[in-house]
């Protein structure tokens, strides 16, 4: 039994530089490498895959482990423990099916036909990422306090992409640190109100990608590492992590980890 950490994504700005032809948005963005993440443990000598912390999502040929494990010709037992949120702009399912990529060798083409978050998930640490994922320019990495709100409101990225140009036909042309922010406001009105708490309660407060997940360039408390707050539409998990470099190309046997 092997050990795979599967790092969370934090998208630190976003714009939306364009549309192509064939309808996908051309992005560039900023990412970074969490110290928070999901992690999988691989048995080789077996063929299954276990789910635990969403019960929602489907442990089938459709999940993205499966997919990876597919377009590599490789079969395994992996159980994945899930702490990333699903639908929260945290890129859980891509961090997973990167961590499987790592581990059998598969390269950025792979990565790509999985997903737009999927090559940055590969590589890790920080860069910046451009067109739809595919140019992914390593940074230096630099070390950062963050501070996530994490919701159980989950938000459907193609439905965001509607809703933007939905606003853009009427216009209206986004702006800021992160574009789609106004788009998934329209898409999931929960999101909304989330955001003037947010920013009520903790300052300066940016949302992470095109899902429900918020966050502060720095720790909110010191003294603390993770706790709940009641926020308008439920609890808010608040998690204080860092960021991380490149990801692991190593891996731990479970007993020795």
């Amino acid at each position: 039994m092997i050990v795979l950490d599967a790092p969370a994504k934090l998208t630190w700005f976003l714009e939306v530089t364009g549309r192509r032809a064939d309808g996908y948005h051309e992005l560039r963005s900023e990412m970074v490498s969490l110290a928070f993440g999901d992690t999988l443990e691989v048995d080789e000598t077996a063929d299954y895959l276990v789910i635990e912390g969403a019960p929602h999502l489907a442990a089938d040929e459709t999940n993205l482990v499966s997919r990876a494990l597919a377009l590599v010709g490789r079969r395994a037992g992996v159980r994945v423990i899930k702490r990333i949120p699903t639908g929260g702009g945290l890129g859980g399912g891509s961090a997973d099916a990167a961590a499987i990529l790592r581990w059998a060798g598969g390269d950025a083409t792979a990565a790509l036909s999985l997903g737009a978050d999927v090559p940055f998930c590969l590589v890790g640490g920080r860069a910046l990422v451009e067109g739809v994922g595919e140019r992914v320019t390593p940074l230096a990495f630099e070390a950062r306090r963050v501070t996530l709100l994490l919701s159980d409101v989950a938000i459907d990225t193609t439905r965001v992409f509607h809703a933007y140009d939905e606003l853009v036909a009427r216009g209206v042309r986004p702006t800021g640190r992160n574009h789609l922010e106004a788009a998934a406001a329209l898409v999931e009105p929960r999101l909304a109100r989330l955001l003037a708490w947010a920013r009520e309660r903790f300052g300066e407060v940016t949302l992470a990608g095109s899902g429900s997940t918020m966050f502060v360039d720095s720790y909110v408390d010191p003294e603390r590492q993770t706790w709940r707050e009641e926020g308008p539409v439920g609890p808010v998990r608040v998690v204080q992590t860092t960021t991380t470099p490149t990801a692991p190309t190593t891996y731990l046997p479970a007993a020795r980890r």
